[in-house]
């Protein structure tokens, strides 16, 4: 690794012009008419809803509920009626946005299942966007069984069972693991550079987003388009540290300043997100995820698949970091950048793999998210930056495998909470373990004691 020539100064301008006029192509190819025939909302639909343009979905699964489950919704469109599959999967299309209420015909639930609440759900449904429905159940015995979303989590708050257990542990450690994956990168980030990357959470969306231009709009296999958008984001984190991190880093700017320069970067990239792709949530693929029934824990396979890959991927950066001569270099940058830098590593090039690798890391999880969320929308990375932080600050700042078991634990955190918490009161508890960590352990389960001052 060698540091940027004269030649790659002057070529600088039409890398940064090649590459943006790629991005903006790709995400300037959106249609603007409808892509998917809509049925007749005075009937009962059949069809598995697809949003565009013009049309809507409402969307869930009631788990052990079976086929022939009427459920209906009502609003400025009408009332519109479907029945669940053998999986207990149903899904309903309107052509007009609004505030629609859900109701499940309890006549037509299995002998010995029961709705918790007879109350309607109500639903405010946007144009192109796929919006969940929840429902819980119960059965005669009295163990109950929440129905679920598309991407397989259970109602929040509705008690504790030895099954909804497991099954929050299941989601607890998707989360983890994908959480994991962008927090890595992050991690390394900070600790070869010093900065905290606050638009590291616009890497995630774009991934996601990318992912939804290739395999949505373009329909490429989604495989293939997973690749291109990898190496897409690799070579914007590559693009990044050669225009922008670089050269301040040469002007010895501080790191309050960077930071500033990374808040800056956050709100510009989200901004181009909602200009381009507009406001409402898109869906990666079309199809409603296929749950996978594993003892008393339901998942969908893209859930299992991502988890898979996650594993996959996470081991890989770790036997890299360990295992080869250019990740022993990244950990000595990480350790003592000056120190470094005496004994012959080139720092620059480090920190510019690590920037590269990073963003491919972040693209990666925002593609996996896509597809175990079922939607990603301009501003999924930024509710998510909270969490990769916590995750990097509870493993300890600067080290991967900090940042590996962090997010395990604030995914398992987030999840478990969600049995006794509703809404989002689940993320106040991995922010207040956080706290309790950083009063007895300041620097992090693996981070190392450093005299200040």
């Amino acid at each position: 690794m060698v540091s940027t020539t004269a030649t790659e100064r002057r070529s600088l301008p039409g890398i940064l012009l090649l590459f943006a006029a790629l991005i903006v192509a790709l995400l300037t190819f959106i249609p603007t008419a409808a892509h998917a025939e809509t049925t007749d909302e005075s009937a009962k639909q059949t069809e598995v809803c697809a949003p565009s343009a013009t049309v809507g979905c409402l969307s869930g699964t009631l788990r052990d509920a079976g086929a022939g489950v009427v459920v209906s919704a009502t609003g400025p469109g009408g009332t519109v009626s479907t029945e669940t599959d053998d999986d207990g999967r149903w899904s309903l299309s309107v052509e007009q946005p609004g505030e629609y209420s859900v109701t499940v015909d309890p006549d037509t639930l299995p002998d010995g299942v029961t709705l918790r609440s007879d109350e309607p759900q109500v639903r405010t449904v946007t144009l192109g966007a796929n919006t969940a429905a929840l429902f819980s159940l119960e059965s005669a015995g009295g163990s109950g069984d929440g129905g679920t979303t598309s991407g397989g989590t259970t109602t929040a708050g509705s008690g504790f069972n030895w099954d909804r257990l497991a099954q929050q542990a299941a989601s607890g450690l998707r989360l983890g693991l994908l959480l994991a994956l962008a927090a890595v990168g992050l991690s390394l980030i900070y600790g070869t550079t010093g900065i905290s990357n606050f638009a590291h959470g616009e890497l995630v969306t774009l991934g996601g987003l990318l992912a939804f231009v290739f395999a949505n709009l373009l329909g490429l296999n989604i495989w293939l388009a997973g690749l291109i958008v990898i190496i897409l984001c690799a070579a914007f984190g590559y693009t990044q540290d050669l225009a922008i991190w670089k050269p301040l880093r040469k002007k010895r700017l501080s790191l309050t300043q960077l930071m500033i320069v990374t808040i800056g970067m956050s709100l510009a990239l989200q901004y181009v997100f909602q200009f381009f792709i507009g406001a409402s949530t898109v869906r990666i693929v079309m199809a409603n995820p296929k749950p996978v029934q594993i003892g008393p824990v339901s998942l969908s396979q893209d859930s299992l698949i991502a988890m898979g890959i996650a594993v996959v991927v996470l081991v890989a950066v770790g036997l890299f970091l360990v295992k080869t001569r250019v990740g022993r270099a990244t950990r000595a940058v990480s350790d003592n950048p000056a120190l470094a830098a005496a004994s012959g590593i080139n720092v620059d090039g480090v920190i510019r793999l690590i920037w590269t690798a990073s963003a491919a890391l972040a693209g990666l999880a925002g593609i996996l998210l896509g597809l175990v969320l079922n939607g990603i929308n301009w501003m999924t990375g930024m509710q998510l930056l909270l969490l990769l932080f916590s995750a990097v600050t509870l493993g300890g700042l600067g080290t991967a495998f900090g940042a590996l078991f962090g997010a395990l634990i604030i995914g398992m955190t987030v999840e478990l909470t969600n049995i006794w918490l509703p809404g989002d009161f689940k993320y106040a508890t991995a922010l207040l373990l956080l706290i309790l960590l950083l009063l007895v352990r300041p620097q992090g389960l693996f981070g190392r004691k450093e005299r200040v001052g």
